[in-house]
């Protein structure tokens, strides 16, 4: 039974139900202050009693805010391959600042002169092209909030012991944002499409020459040549000048620096789409070419370096997503999987972006385990651990999307553990 009237429970372990949150009561609102408020109990702080700092060309977080923050493994200022892993723990909403968008690069971020670069459409077109960025500011432009993620985050979990690591170290090769460019069909409809091509060879202008074989049917759908990310030029970490953008499809074949798009038959077979980027199956065959990221969520707070101080109300959040369309449905878990509860989604639900999903908790203070689970608009669940290995094997590092497991103690400290 739930303490109060207004606090019905929706499954075990304390779980309320999402009701509480469309409730304009604001019955669930409250953890209560530390005493009754007046005017008199007020403090004049020390910033009240003198003037602020002076403007600034480009806006900075506050100096609070420090650990919000990426996280990466080189050492500092080291070129080369690597990552940096959005705090997915410590912010809130769908939408990613782009300072702390995930970086992916193979060989460090180039320092390209936007005046010199230049994009190249060639191969199996009636005309091959060239466009500046003068160029293609010309053409009509479209914004849409799509979120990236790199075919292999989440798979520390592949591990055969629960890695003891929080939110942004597991599952921090994600993010979300609005992009802003040319469709990319307009410029290949320019360019004249040969009825015989079946792929674009997408190529970087880093020292990697990072390239992936993109479906033309997927080509002359969503794809976007982006050029602004949250309403601002692209960060260099993140593609600048400009990059490809493939909705919904794996962050690898979203080319970052894009200077060339080749039409060709097949597939051209490059090292990010032979060696890398493939399944491993249980028989050591290689299952290639598997380009939407699957249905997938996970509580972001609290989790690890998120922890509980006290027993009480609380909400349970996360994030949702799915490279299929949009989410359909996520249910929480208080205790490990026997029930779940329907959480509230929080608008805007769009396609092929992330869902911020809530619920209201009344943590009893006892030990519990959090997890999600996300439906999206095609019927697809988000599956266990246990299912997706057994149907996988342990080898298939990427596309890793099964349930988020976090063990609260009795004391408020989250781990990760499997369940």
């Amino acid at each position: 039974m739930a303490d109060r009237p207004e606090e019905e429970e929706a499954a075990g372990a304390g779980l309320l139900h999402r009701r509480a949150f469309l409730a304009a009561t604001g019955a669930l609102a409250g953890v209560a202050a530390s005493g009754p408020a007046n005017a008199e109990s007020l403090a004049v702080e020390p910033w009240m009693t003198a003037p602020g700092s002076p403007f600034t060309a480009y806006g900075q977080p506050s100096r609070f805010e420090a650990s919000v923050a990426r996280a990466y493994a080189n050492p500092p200022n080291a070129p080369g391959a690597g990552a940096a892993r959005t705090p997915l723990h410590r912010l809130h909403g769908a939408i990613t600042p782009n300072g702390l968008h995930f970086e992916r690069s193979h060989s460090g971020v180039p320092d390209i002169d936007p005046d010199k670069h230049r994009l190249l459409i060639h191969g199996l077109v009636a005309r091959p092209l060239v466009f500046s960025l003068e160029n293609l500011a010309r053409y009509p432009m479209e914004s849409r909030i799509a979120f990236i993620e790199c075919g292999g985050n989440s798979a520390a979990l592949n591990q055969t012991e629960p890695v003891k690591a929080n939110a942004q170290t597991l599952h921090g090769l994600l993010s979300c944002a609005e992009w802003t460019g040319v469709r990319l069909s307009t410029l290949l409809d320019e360019a004249g499409v040969d009825p015989a091509a079946r792929f674009v060879l997408a190529e970087g202008g880093d020292a990697a020459s990072m390239s992936r074989s993109v479906p033309i049917a997927k080509a002359m759908d969503d794809a976007l040549i982006a050029l602004y990310q949250n309403g601002e030029r692209i960060r260099p970490s993140n593609g600048y000048p400009m990059r490809l953008l493939l909705p919904g499809f794996e962050g690898n074949m979203q080319v970052k620096w894009l200077r060339r798009l080749k039409l060709v038959a097949a597939p051209t077979m490059t090292k990010d789409e032979t060696s890398k980027y493939t399944l491993l199956q249980p028989d050591g065959t290689a299952l290639q070419f598997v380009f939407p990221m699957e249905a997938k969520s996970v509580v972001v707070q609290p989790s690890p370096d998120a922890a509980l101080r006290e027993p009480g109300l609380y909400e349970i959040s996360g994030l949702a997503w799915s490279g299929a369309g949009r989410i359909a449905k996520v249910e929480v878990s208080a205790d490990g999987g026997r029930n779940w509860a329907e959480a509230h989604l929080q608008g805007p639900v769009l396609s092929k972006a992330l869902t911020r999903f809530r619920l209201a908790w009344r943590w009893d203070g006892g030990p519990a385990v959090l997890q999600s689970r996300a439906t999206d608009e095609t019927g697809n669940v988000q599956p266990t651990r246990d299912a997706l290995l057994a149907r996988r094997g342990v080898r298939a590092l990427y596309h890793f999307n099964a349930i988020t497991s976090w063990g609260v103690a009795p004391g408020g400290e989250v781990s990760h553990v499997y369940a």
